[in-house]
């Protein structure tokens, strides 16, 4: 049997959906079936595009009757690939898209396919924002199950502290609401959890005003990846004494090659922090303009925009079928060897678009008790990730190499367990490094939601009834 070929009559499960079904053979199916990562070269079963969460439940027991393995697609995009798998039947999403802002109360309901961008073309509009990441063409499935760190995190925290409700679909097709007051401890367990109990259909968010009517100040400073050293050691100071309406991540990476970078600066290997200001205007111009003082930067490219604008400044850079290699460590602290290990290896990226990135994980995110949500990372510091990226396939071996050896120096530093969304496939050690002491309740949730582990393409989470995981 190829990976392509399965005993289960596939072909059937059309006449049950409102949505479609693309099977191996039918025109679409390779489209179907990539992903974001051109490195995944996967070939399911089936792709059933869902149309409502009637076909996401039918999808799931069609899958369970006939013995077949399932892979959950949201409407962006994951590390390593794990929308799609070999001879499975893939859980589609992407064609729920919908997004709903309730002004009475401004939370948003987003149905499980969304992007950030769809949610973000709603909620800006109207002067609010939902915490979420840095990318608009990130799902908010994916990215919220997994915690969710962006721009907002330092002021509002995390993405899923602030999801109200999740409604989902079930391993025996049932569907539930979890929320503090209904299935609570499913609650918990999505808040950080991935996607190891169900199949999130939609969600509910508190909004906050962001900006002054979703207007904000921010964007990128290069300095010379010379001075690195400099900046990083700046950087690890200045950050969690900033006043929270402000974030910035920092960068070692290579100046794109087109507007609205000079020429000059094409190609060139930086140090680099994007800013982004959140609160009233005036005080940001002050806070900004004293930030922007600091040491001979290349460029400063920080004015107003919408909030939605600096959310999607990056999603030309990456479009789909890329090479993507990515290693991840959380940190809580910026060490002096660590410093070194970037200036080693920061320094040189292989390639074009290969980076480092480093995220703040402080403020509101380390007020939330490390147990309140399955997401236990609320210590402070940096998440940080480094990540090979290149469109030609041979360039493999050269993006996987410099990204590995560049974690492992970065190693000695470690606080221990990587953001879960940014892990490929890497094995349970460190699925469960990643969840830290919360590693044991989700294995119990998850013995209690998927006692059969249904749900297992994914950062997996195996279910155990016990005190203790085995």
């Amino acid at each position: 049997m190829t990976a392509t070929q399965t005993t289960a009559p596939v072909d059937t499960l059309g006449a049950h959906l409102r949505g479609t079904v693309v099977l191996p053979g039918d025109a679409g199916y390779d489209e179907a079936r990539a992903v974001h990562n051109g490195m995944i070269d996967r070939h399911p079963a089936a792709i059933a595009r869902c149309a409502d969460e009637v076909d996401v439940a039918r999808a799931v027991l069609f899958a369970r009757e006939h013995a077949l393995r399932i892979a959950v697609r949201g409407g962006g995009h994951n590390a390593g690939g794990l929308g799609v798998w070999d001879n499975a039947l893939v859980v589609d999403l992407s064609g729920m898209r919908g997004v709903h802002l309730d002004r009475s109360d401004w939370t948003v309901r987003v149905q499980g396919g969304a992007t950030w961008g769809d949610v973000d073309h709603i909620t800006v509009a109207q002067g609010r924002a939902v915490p979420s990441g840095l990318v608009s063409t990130t799902g908010v499935g994916g990215l919220t199950l997994g915690g969710g760190i962006g721009y907002l995190a330092r002021l509002h925290g995390l993405t899923v502290d602030n999801l109200v409700e999740a409604q989902l679909v079930l391993a025996d097709g049932s569907s539930v609401t979890a929320s503090e007051e209904e299935h609570p401890d499913l609650f918990w367990a999505l808040r950080g959890g991935g996607g190891n109990f169900g199949v999130v259909t939609s969600f509910r968010f508190r909004s906050h005003p962001v900006g002054e009517g979703g207007v904000v100040l921010g964007g990128p400073v290069l300095y010379d990846v010379a001075d690195a050293g400099d900046v990083i050691r700046w950087y690890r100071e200045v950050l969690p004494a900033l006043p929270e309406e402000i974030s910035g991540w920092l960068g070692l990476l290579r100046v794109p090659s087109g507007p609205p970078f000079p020429e000059s600066l094409w190609d060139r290997p930086v140090c680099g922090i994007v800013w982004c200001w959140t609160g009233p205007h005036d005080r940001g111009q002050e806070v900004l303009g004293e930030l922007a003082a600091y040491g001979s930067p290349l460029l400063v490219g920080m004015h107003d925009m919408p909030f939605s604008q600096l959310q999607s400044a990056f999603d030309g850079l990456y479009p789909p079928g890329y090479q993507w290699y990515w290693k991840a460590d959380f940190y809580d602290q910026i060490t002096d060897e660590a410093v070194h290990a970037h200036q080693r290896h920061g320094s040189r990226p292989p390639t074009s678009l290969s980076t480092m990135h480093l995220y703040p994980v402080d403020g509101a995110v380390t007020r939330v008790p490390e147990d309140a949500t399955a997401f236990p990372h609320r210590s402070g510091g940096w998440a940080g990730v480094v990540v090979g990226i290149d469109p030609d396939p041979g360039n493999r071996e050269l993006i996987t190499g410099w990204s590995r050896a560049y974690w492992e120096a970065l190693r000695p530093s470690a606080a221990g367990g990587a953001y879960v969304n940014f892990l490929m496939e890497e094995g349970a050690d460190r699925v469960r490094a990643a969840y830290r002491g919360n590693y044991d309740r989700l294995a119990r949730v998850k013995a209690r939601y998927d006692p059969d582990n249904t749900f297992r393409v994914n950062q997996n989470i195996p279910p155990h009834r016990g005190e203790t995981s085995p």
